[in-house]
């Protein structure tokens, strides 16, 4: 008996020596053409082709404390196979605050998807976002789609209205009527503020038998500030899922930018997204971006 044990340990020793010696497996040649047209390096285990994408430029600070990239900034995509031959690709962007919208631009530009954009941190410097993608495609095809948004990262395009002071001094003044013909429903004043919120009662919300409307936090809005030449405008718009990528081409079609995209609900039939905006210009300008928006809530035009 004790010599048999010894024979089943040398065995299993035999085995795992053969298996650390094994060769990694070898990346497809149609992902070797991927990473050779991005000009990065990857590694392919378990079905998945993984390209990590750290911020290795940023000198990152939280609360005060100088952090390494391998802490939490480090952004990735991946590769897999999918039915038909198609390849899915999934991934997250690590972003300035300056980067976003730029890189957003970039991919739905390309055919590519947002899934979700949020923060993963408190008191970090520089601020940092994550930008989930997704797409559905030929790995090269892909490839091609995702480069320029890459490209942006660690260069960032300047935004609109970023750095011109607002108009001080002055009250401001807005034309409430024209915004109200723009966006299409009544709005409301507060103070130096118009505000412009919309339900969503086409998706017949509950939870727990419980009607959620539009009072209960499902609605669509924008508050513009400032005057009808130099507004501001900042925002909300509640989507179905398949809603999302349509709202967001058409808020940055309209120079808007997006600063969230996150769920408000648990638990709710159908899921609801909420997507965070704003935006700075004319005030007239603002108001279409926003009804532009609206417009596309509940409609088969959404994608």
């Amino acid at each position: 008996m004790r010599h048999l044990r010894r024979i089943l340990l040398l065995l299993a020793l035999c085995i795992s020596l053969a298996a650390s010696r094994l060769p990694a497996q070898e990346i497809p040649a149609d992902y070797q053409e991927v990473l050779r047209y991005l000009s990065r390096s990857g590694d392919y285990k378990a079905a998945v082709l993984k390209i990590n994408l750290p911020r290795n430029d940023l000198h990152v600070r939280i609360a005060g404390h100088d952090t390494p990239t391998p802490f939490g900034f480090g952004g990735w995509i991946g590769l897999t196979k999918g039915d038909g031959g198609m390849d899915v690709l999934m991934g997250d962007l690590v972003l300035t605050q300056e980067e976003v919208n730029p890189v957003l631009s970039a991919l739905l530009d390309h055919g590519l998807e947002a899934t979700a954009l949020h923060n993963h941190f408190f008191w970090e410097e520089p601020r940092l976002f994550f930008l989930h993608v997704h797409g559905r495609g030929k790995a090269l095809d892909l490839a091609q789609k995702i480069k320029p948004a890459l490209d942006l990262v660690g260069h960032p395009a300047p935004v609109a209205g970023q750095s011109a002071p607002m108009a001080a001094a002055a009250p401001p003044v807005l034309d409430a009527a024209a915004l109200t013909k723009i966006i299409g429903r009544p709005g409301e004043a507060l103070g130096a503020v118009q505000k412009f919120t919309v339900g969503r009662d086409d998706l017949h919300l509950t939870e727990m038998g419980a009607v959620i409307n539009a009072r209960m936090g499902l609605n669509s809005w924008a508050a513009f500030a400032g005057s009808d030449a130099d507004a501001q405008i900042a925002g909300d718009i509640a989507m179905r899922d398949s809603e999302v990528n349509g709202v967001l081409k058409a808020l940055r079609a309209h120079g808007l930018n997006i600063v969230a995209i996150h769920q408000h609900m648990l638990k709710t039939q159908p899921a609801v997204f909420f997507l965070h905006y704003w935006g700075r210009g004319p005030a007239a300008k603002l108001a279409e971006g926003f009804r532009a928006a609206l417009d596309l809530l509940g409609s088969s035009d959404a994608q």
